[in-house]
């Protein structure tokens, strides 16, 4: 995924592991193409950023049902196999699995021609704390923390949110997740930067939010109070609430049923 040297990681006997369907120790970050046939081609582009609460990637369940899914609605789909955070291997942990995901967007931006995708239609997906990943991304795309000589555009054209955390204040997050991220006893400054609740603004691209009520993983309020910043802010933002599923229900649906909405939205987006 970086042509030279991976940004920000340390010499390590870390070994990555592949056990069902999920990818844990992650030290070599890859994306993975899934385009569409050329006659369903639309130009739109999704990176997509599986959960596991920053320990793992779910990468089958998530990653691979959904980049498929995608290819076959005309959308080119690019699973990132990001980085997880761990001192072991990183300089810094925090910012390693951003640089990932907006490395994904330089590249795919950087490729848009090859691969007939409309570099102003390119945008990232995520699941949990993929999905803090994913808004952290939508929120933070002008932290220079990767190579980007040519000035290439790092901000999403939109974001997809699957029950995402977002928070990384007390009352809201996913502790794991923010363990796993910033550590176990981060600064306030800290739990405020990465609150993406925190940093939406006028530049922050539209979105597409869904999280069950009865959400006894990642409380639904994470979602709430981001749809709530993007209001206040103006941005246009689409979510669906489902009164039960708990975390991850859309992984007991049929891929493209609960797909078939977000689809939708994409179309309304143009």
């Amino acid at each position: 995924m970086y042509s030279g040297e991976i940004p920000n990681s340390k010499e390590s006997t870390i070994k990555e592991e592949y056990k069902n369907g999920m990818f844990s120790n992650v030290t070599n970050p890859t994306l993975e193409i899934y385009p569409p046939e050329k006659e369903k081609q639309t130009g739109t582009a999704v990176v997509i950023c599986p959960g596991g609460g920053y320990g793992v990637v779910v990468y089958e369940m998530e990653g691979i049902k959904t980049a498929k899914e995608f290819a076959n609605n005309g959308v080119n789909a690019f699973l990132l196999k990001y980085r997880l955070p761990n001192d072991s291997i990183m300089i810094d942990k925090k910012v390693g699995p951003l640089q990932d995901a907006l490395q994904a967007i330089k590249l795919v931006r950087e490729n848009s021609e090859k691969w007939g995708i409309d570099k102003n239609k390119v945008g990232i997906m995520g699941f949990s704390a993929g999905g803090h990943l994913a808004s952290t991304a939508a929120t933070h795309f002008d932290m220079q923390i990767i190579e980007n000589s040519n000035n290439i555009n790092l901000r999403p054209d939109f974001q997809i949110l699957i029950y995402p955390v977002i928070s990384m204040q007390d009352k809201l997050t996913h502790l794991g997740s923010r363990e796993n991220l910033l550590g176990k006893n981060p600064t306030k400054d800290l739990i405020d930067f990465y609150s993406n609740e925190l940093k939406v603004n006028e530049n922050t691209p539209p979105a597409y939010i869904t999280h069950a009520g009865d959400d006894k993983v990642v409380d639904v309020e994470n979602s709430l109070e981001y749809y709530k910043s993007l209001k206040k802010n103006n941005i246009p933002a689409e979510m669906h609430i489902y009164p039960r599923g708990n975390h991850g229900f859309v992984l007991s649906q049929p891929t493209e049923e609960w797909m078939k909405p977000i689809i939708k939205w994409l179309k309304k987006l143009n």
